[in-house]
């Protein structure tokens, strides 16, 4: 499956409808970002069940600001409307490969679990 483009209108709906979204934000300036670009692409390819999409920062500032993107690229992994993992910087093909690999893997019913209870203690404070 190739990446698909993020915008405002789309970004909630293609987060909410699928399982386990990546997410790249990234700009067309943004050296690492160009660099990364084929990673990400050749990823999409070979995991056909998730969803690969990009966020470019520059068009859709108001996603950048929601979820507080402040370097570029910055990878999301959503599993079931959580996200698992949101960091800046371009990985190597092996380890992006490995964090997907980690993300697949999860018990998202204990990591629900989790957030509720986080969620919980966070209220009673």
């Amino acid at each position: 499956m190739a990446t698909i483009e993020l915008t405002e209108d789309s970004f909630n709906s293609t987060v909410e409808n699928n399982p386990f979204v990546i997410v790249d934000f990234w700009a067309p300036w943004c050296g690492p970002c160009r660099n990364f670009a084929p990673v990400y692409e050749a990823a999409s390819e070979k995991y056909p069940d998730i969803v690969f999409a990009k966020v470019n920062t520059e068009e859709e500032q108001g996603i950048a600001a929601a979820f507080g993107i402040r370097s570029i690229p910055t990878l999301m992994v959503f599993r079931d409307q959580i996200v698992l993992y949101g960091q800046p910087g371009a990985l190597p093909a092996g380890q992006f490969e490995q964090l997907i690999e980690q993300a697949k893997a999860l018990d998202m019913d204990q990591v629900r679990a989790e957030v509720s209870a986080q969620q919980k203690d966070g209220a009673a404070s």
